[in-house]
């Protein structure tokens, strides 16, 4: 009897190790330490000394059951942008950098050129964000998890001046907020996603006009990163007075997160198309109007408060990096929380 015997492939860990080192490799940053495979990954933070309040930021999340989707699909190396997405934009809605990242698989069994393939998208993640992938963990789990089945989550770490930090304190009655656009569903809701479509080959190859691709190719598209986006509204001299990361819980639940007392914000429904893949899910589900903006992104990945003066200077800086973005809504005095109309 030995380890190989009981389920855990040591060998198997190694060869992963070796397939992954050219895509950790793409992500290096000048202040990363040291080569993977050590027992911590090492971040100098000598740049820290000239900031006048540094602050770290933090973030961790996984994926969902979106791997399921990549399960069926045999589709692997694009779902780890969205664990390094969920992570990063949160550190980028606090008005932070984020610095680096690390990657936590738990798999049924140790498959390398799919766990590779796995880290290639984690990697893309933090090119996108431009943080270090400075380590990770691939553990092998036999008889707790099925051979052919992963989970996927991560942790990341940036930093802010304090002063510079988005807290949503002085968002004030006549403010603007603006949307950015997501890519797809992103990474949340995917349960109810799962119960509305059935989960086959079939179904996911299934291609739908309205979409202009096959269900499953638009409901894999990774989660837009906000970072660099949010860089450049900085950049341009614009104060973010509140941002919010529209997550699990949608519009109903993270837009109030970064709302002070005393103020409402009113999101007007008709001022973005919703993309079809969210009408499509409402038509096939039966699910009321109310639930999906409860649910799902619905086509907002982002939103950001910002004085009236500098919306054009807002969205011509996210617009710079590729973002496409709408004024959704205002801000009210009022009870703290969200109407839609």
């Amino acid at each position: 009897m030995d380890y190989k015997t009981s389920g855990v492939d040591i060998e198997a860990g190694y060869k992963s190790v070796e397939l992954m080192k050219n895509h950790v490799k793409a992500t290096m940053r000048p202040e990363v330490l040291g080569n993977i495979g050590g027992f911590a990954g090492a971040f100098d933070l000598a740049a820290i000394k000239d900031m006048e309040e540094p602050v770290l930021l933090s973030g961790t999340d996984g994926c969902g059951t979106k791997v399921k989707l990549a399960f069926l699909m045999d589709k692997h190396d694009t779902i780890g942008i969205d664990a390094v997405a969920m992570c990063v934009n949160d550190i980028a809605c606090s008005g932070g950098e984020p610095l680096f990242f690390l990657d936590y698989i738990a798999c049924g069994k140790n498959y390398p050129e799919k766990i590779a393939s796995i880290v290639s998208g984690v990697a893309q993640g933090c090119i996108q964000s431009e943080a270090a992938l400075v380590g990770g963990e691939t553990a092998e789990h036999p008889g707790l998890m099925p051979e052919d089945e992963y989970d996927l989550a991560g942790f990341a770490v940036g930093v802010v001046e304090r002063k510079e930090m988005i807290t949503g304190e002085h968002i004030k009655d006549g403010d603007v907020i603006i949307g950015i656009a997501s890519s797809g569903v992103h990474s949340n809701g995917f349960s109810l996603v799962r119960k509305v479509f059935e989960m086959t080959e079939e179904s996911l190859n299934t291609y739908y006009d309205a979409l202009g691709r096959t269900l499953g190719e638009a409901l894999l598209e990774p989660t837009r990163i906000y970072v660099k986006g949010l860089k450049a509204v900085k950049n341009a001299g614009v104060t973010v007075k509140g941002c919010s990361h529209i997550t699990g819980g949608g519009f109903y639940e993270n837009i109030p997160r970064m709302l002070p007392e005393g103020v409402h914000a009113v999101i007007y429904k008709d001022s973005y198309e919703v993309p079809a893949i969210f009408k499509l899910l409402a038509k096939e589900g039966d699910i009321a109007e109310e639930m999906m903006y409860n649910t799902f992104n619905m086509g907002i990945g982002m939103m950001v408060v910002v004085d009236p003066a500098d919306v054009d200077k807002t969205r011509e800086a996210f617009e710079s990096v590729g973002d496409q973005t709408f004024v959704v809504g205002e801000i009210k005095a009022g009870e703290k929380g969200v109407t839609l109309c």
